[in-house]
């Protein structure tokens, strides 16, 4: 009995020992994992409940802030300091107009080409060699002269022909004449002497025009093109061999759209009740103005059905031939434009191909506006709707502002303003 208790009791040592040499149980893994959850739960419940005991405290302060209690001292309304700051940060930058009513003129654009008043092409009337050239590209030359010849000594030779012949007959017709009175001859061979002697005669008419056509001279004063035919070359009727241009005046076409025709129009019944009158300019393609006004001189019959515009034609003087045949420039149409609505160009911004202005209220606040565009000339625009006459519109510092913006300015009499546009148009 003795001897075995010490045996039961280092077995039971052997246990323990490798019990703890194993690490703890499930059991304890169990209890500690319980232990940690309950911990976090109780941690979550306190904060929740801190936080529901502070927000009433928060709401009540922020209730009495506008109840009317004496708020603490050094308390500064955001609202209002930001306002007036940027009322303060405008100010200096900020410039208003005002709108107003003026007569202005209208200028309208129109691609154009110039032509000449009379361009021809000049042709030979009989073929042969060219035997002589008489002017050089590009010279003027007076109604009637000589510009080409074309083998005469063929054409002289049939008129010397042909009035040799007549002269022949002529003497025929004399001795008949005097055979008749002899009784030599009957009265019907004498008139049969005189039919011979007229078709003589005529043929003789026909070799001159024959020689006239051997020499190609000037039908009008002009200027002489490019030669298209050289010296001895051989040629063949109606070769063509130079052109002629009349520059005296000059007939300058451009379109003109539906609308602006019946605008056009319009403004020629309003010409009558002494509104002004409407002038026309060319601008040349060096962009300087061509120094003689212009007049409408033709309008064409039809519109064109695929671009829907019609044709015009403005006449212009030319006396120091400054223009030539083939040119191109701009016409500029001026028309007089009563007691319309005008605003500078710099005036408006553009958002999505709509014209828009600040217009300033009594109270200073910008509201945006979307206006139409009747006409845009140098600098300024004709306003069509959107604005009425008194209204202030932003100048300077659009880019600063924004809609509903309450700002500080510096208003500008709108006849300073257009000075300086006039100013700056010379």
């Amino acid at each position: 009995m003795n001897i075995e208790r010490p045996e039961t009791y280092r077995a039971s040592d052997d246990g323990a020992n490798r019990a703890t040499a194993q690490g703890p149980t499930p059991s304890c893994v169990a209890f500690l994992l319980l232990s940690l959850i309950f911990s976090l739960v109780s941690i979550g419940c306190e904060s929740s409940a801190e936080s529901r005991s502070e927000a009433p405290e928060s709401s009540a302060s922020d209730v009495e802030s506008p109840s009317g209690h004496d708020e603490p001292e050094g308390h500064v309304d955001v609202s209002e300091e930001a306002g007036d700051h940027d009322a303060e940060h405008h100010a200096h930058k900020i410039t208003v107009t005002e709108v107003t009513r003026r007569d202005v003129i209208e200028t309208r654009r129109f691609v154009c080409r110039i032509r000449s008043c009379r361009h021809i092409e000049v042709r030979a009337l009989e073929g042969g060699y060219l035997e002589e050239i008489c002017v050089r590209e590009g010279e003027e030359v007076k109604q009637g002269e000589l510009l080409f010849r074309i083998l005469p000594t063929l054409y002289q030779a049939r008129l010397n022909a042909e009035i040799a012949e007549a002269e022949r007959l002529r003497i025929e017709l004399t001795n008949a004449q005097s055979l008749l009175e002899k009784k030599v001859l009957s009265e019907q061979a004498v008139a049969l002497k005189q039919a011979e002697l007229a078709k003589a005669q005529a043929q003789v008419e026909l070799a001159k025009a024959e020689l006239g056509f051997a020499q190609v001279v000037a039908p009008f004063d002009g200027i002489v093109d490019r030669q298209m035919t050289q010296l001895g070359s051989l040629i063949e009727e109606g070769d063509v061999l130079t052109t002629l241009s009349d520059n005296s005046v000059m007939w300058v076409y451009f379109n003109v759209p539906e609308a602006q025709y019946l605008e056009y129009m319009a403004e020629l019944k309003r010409q009558s009740d002494d509104e002004g009158e409407l002038t026309i300019e060319l601008k040349l393609a060096n962009g300087e103005l061509f120094p003689q006004p212009g007049e409408i001189g033709a309008i064409e019959a039809d519109f064109d059905n695929r671009t829907g515009n019609i044709a015009f034609r403005a006449d212009f003087p030319n006396p120091d031939r400054l223009l030539r045949n083939g040119q191109t420039g701009t016409i500029l149409m001026h028309e007089p434009m009563r007691d319309v609505i005008v605003i500078p160009q710099r005036a408006t911004f553009e958002v999505l191909a709509k014209q828009y202005v600040y217009v300033v209220d009594e109270q200073g606040v910008v509201r945006q506006r979307d206006i139409t565009v009747r006409s845009e000339q140098d600098d300024i625009y004709v306003i069509e709707e959107g604005l009425e006459e008194g209204e202030r519109i932003v100048l300077e510092g659009i880019r600063q502002v924004r809609d509903g913006d309450r700002i500080a300015f510096e208003f500008v009499e709108p006849e300073t303003v257009f000075e300086q546009l006039k100013f700056h148009a010379e």
